[in-house]
């Protein structure tokens, strides 16, 4: 069979406060047309749906409608799991009748052991658990860690292996050996400890994997992880995103990337240049900006938006850094203007200019006259 692998939707997500449910929508469709394009045979969603355990109604009515579409419209068989972001007692609701319609959606782990056949595969739901739920399921207070929890699930999912089938592990955590790049990954293991090593996950043909939004997290041939559909961060500005297609017999991995709806673009310049070429630059998009001046420009986040309305981050190459002071008695004795030119200098990261010297020399000595 085939089926698409994606996970990290995280709807109703934020970037700076700028809603991201219109940049969702479209991304979705560009994914439901990869599953339409590609004849894929069910959709696997590793978890993290929403981006909050309480979403807004906005985001559960975008939720609602990208999973009708798939699911009643194309009549696509959809596997998904609950993430750490999810609240599996919310996203739980409605889960037994959803069933009926080939909507295979599990939040509980005692579930997970009961696989969903499609064609030549079981699928295994596993949501994302904590260590003292497998302690509990299992009466078992000798599972001390994550891959103690892992060796127990994994071995009593094998019992369930049908030999003439193909066997897909869909899981929602941090497996040992990944890269987390994202600043938008909530460092939530499973259980609050360690990862899960790879090698616990052998028995399994294909591992689809999520949690980590960069698909380059994880080298792998049959664990991935999807990464996110979209760029949630400045820290994901350079990846690119997209979905896997897997085929099971004969077994073949394919990425198709996908293409940001409005793309995160880091900035390097001075304020005159920013303006001078902005026009030349998608003006919806998002923006990370470093500003290089070194002098200060008054209000300069709001003159920046007149060209750059969606910046979610400004900074400045040159910050003012802090100053160990020397209280030592040569200290004492220099001049003023020594002093500051000194501050200056520990401050901004280079030497006063000889107008900006004059300009404090005038300024100390019309303070002296004032005094005297």
């Amino acid at each position: 069979m085939r089926f698409l692998h994606t996970a990290d939707w995280h709807i109703g997500k934020t970037l700076n406060d700028f809603s991201l449910l219109n940049d969702q929508l479209a991304t979705f469709k560009q994914i439901e047309q990869i599953a339409k394009a590609e004849h894929v045979d069910a959709m696997v969603i590793a978890g993290d749906l929403y981006d909050r355990s309480i979403p807004n109604e906005a985001a559960v009515k975008l939720l609602n409608q990208m999973l009708q579409k798939l699911n009643l419209v194309d009549r696509l068989p959809i596997l998904a799991i609950s993430g750490n972001h999810d609240s599996a007692a919310r996203l739980s609701t409605g889960t037994d009748w959803f069933a009926y319609q080939s909507f295979f959606l599990n939040t509980n782990l005692a579930r997970a052991f009961t696989p969903i056949t499609i064609k030549d595969t079981q699928f295994f739901l596993l949501p994302f658990f904590g260590i003292q739920e497998v302690r509990n399921y299992f009466n078992d207070d000798k599972i001390k860690n994550v891959n103690d929890a892992m060796q127990r699930i994994t071995a009593e999912m094998v019992k369930s292996f049908a030999p003439d089938k193909h066997h897909v592990l869909v899981a929602h955590f941090f497996a040992a050996g990944s890269k987390r790049t994202a600043d938008s990954e909530t460092l939530i293991e499973v259980g609050g400890l360690s990862a899960v090593t790879t090698d616990v996950l052998s028995p399994f043909d294909y591992v689809a994997l999520g949690h980590l939004h960069n698909k380059n997290a994880l080298n792998e041939e049959k664990i991935k992880y999807s990464g996110s559909p979209m760029k949630f961060s400045v820290s994901e500005a350079n990846q690119e995103k997209g979905v896997w297609l897997v085929d099971t017999a004969p077994f073949c991995v394919k990425w198709i990337p996908l293409t940001p709806v409005h793309d995160i673009h880091l900035l390097k310049a001075s304020f005159d240049e920013l303006i001078t070429t902005a026009d030349r630059k998608p003006r919806d998009d998002f923006y990370d900006i470093e500003l290089t001046n070194h002098d200060r420009i008054p209000d300069v986040l709001n003159k920046l938006r007149e060209y750059y309305p969606k910046i979610v981050s400004l900074h400045r190459t040159h910050q003012a850094q802090k100053v160990q002071l020397n209280l030592s008695k040569k200290r004492a004795q220099e001049s003023p203007l020594d002093l500051l030119a000194d501050f200056y200098s520990q401050t901004m990261g280079n030497e006063m200019t000889s107008q900006q010297r004059k300009w404090a020399e005038d300024a100390l000595t019309t303070v002296m006259k004032e005094e005297n």
